[in-house]
């Protein structure tokens, strides 16, 4: 199995199609095909699942493909450091950001780098944080920002700082009144007046909701979860129109949402944001000059004295 083998099977998998994976490759459809059948009488296993709709991977594909991934990134890296031993930092950087944390730092990221570092290429992907950690436990990412703290086999976590959550909306009037279970004022409200009220929130997968719900059960709450929404704007959306509540910190909201109320919730709800670095990979220069920039950015968020503290 060859480089060129390896980039093969990729576009086949990241496309789900022969013919546009052949686009992609600028190789005849044909070729392609002979080629993932080369694949699959070497290794003795079908790699994908033929169909009308296109091709899907296998079991044994889905291993091949992270595998190949691994190799095909450590090529880049090696040949991007081959050729700028002793130069100036250059290569391609791919980061994933969670939307909060694309809005909060993406722009300035991307200034400062393309400012500092003219020969780097950044690649961003802007998701929710499920996502973004599905694509880096698949190493298609040299590192990203996660709202965690806590490592793993494949992940290591560099907590960079923490921010307080807000009950963001009005809790509907057929839910239990905050002021049965604490003392509310406007600008906070207490964690228990959030038993059973109405909630939107992220999905299971993404790092708020694992928050949420690890302090709910901890204080014996009901978490009353309405609707699982994997999107900011639906989230927000929801709150002002007064369909449900969500959590979020105040860096989640716009310009335009000055009137959307927003209150702290007490004692504080906190999420930590780190620099997320897949184990399976090598840092290459242009990875860490780029975290280095992200570093100096977050701290001086925290500098000016706004929802970011230092973490732990």
């Amino acid at each position: 199995m060859d480089i060129r083998a390896m980039r093969y099977f990729v576009a086949i998998v990241d496309q789900g199609s022969l013919t546009r994976a052949a686009e992609v490759v600028c190789v005849a459809q044909p070729a392609l095909s002979q080629q993932l059948a080369t694949l699959e009488d070497e290794f003795g296993v079908p790699l994908v699942h033929r169909s009308a709709k296109g091709v899907r991977p296998t079991e044994a594909g889905k291993t091949l493909y992270r595998h190949v991934r691994n190799i095909l990134r450590q090529v880049e890296i090696a040949g991007a450091d081959v050729r700028v031993a002793g130069a100036e930092v250059s290569g391609t950087v791919a980061i994933g950001l969670p939307t909060t944390a694309a809005a909060a730092f993406g722009m300035a990221l991307i200034r400062t780098v393309r400012q500092r570092y003219p020969q780097v290429r950044l690649q961003l992907f802007e998701s929710m944080s499920g996502y973004i950690s599905e694509l880096l436990n698949q190493n298609r990412l040299d590192f990203a920002i996660l709202f965690r703290d806590t490592p793993s086999r494949a992940v290591e976590p560099e907590p960079l700082a923490s921010e307080p959550l807000y009950l963001i909306g009005t809790p509907p009037v057929t839910a239990p009144r905050p002021g049965k279970r604490g003392s509310a004022t406007a600008d906070t409200v207490p964690l228990k007046a959030l038993d059973g009220i109405p909630l939107v929130l992220p999905s299971g997968s993404q790092g708020l909701r694992e928050v949420v719900e690890r302090t709910f059960a901890k204080a014996g709450m009901n978490l009353n979860v309405v609707a699982d929404l994997d999107s900011l704007p639906f989230l927000l959306a929801s709150a002002r129109e007064g369909l449900a509540c969500t959590i979020l910190p105040a860096s989640s909201l716009g310009d335009g949402d000055a009137t959307v109320p927003r209150r702290l919730i007490v004692p504080e709800l906190r999420r930590t944001l780190s620099l997320c670095w897949p184990r399976a990979l090598p840092r290459s220069n242009a990875a860490e000059a780029v975290a280095d920039v992200l570093r100096e950015i977050v701290g001086e968020r925290i500098a000016l004295g706004g929802s970011l503290a230092p973490a732990g």
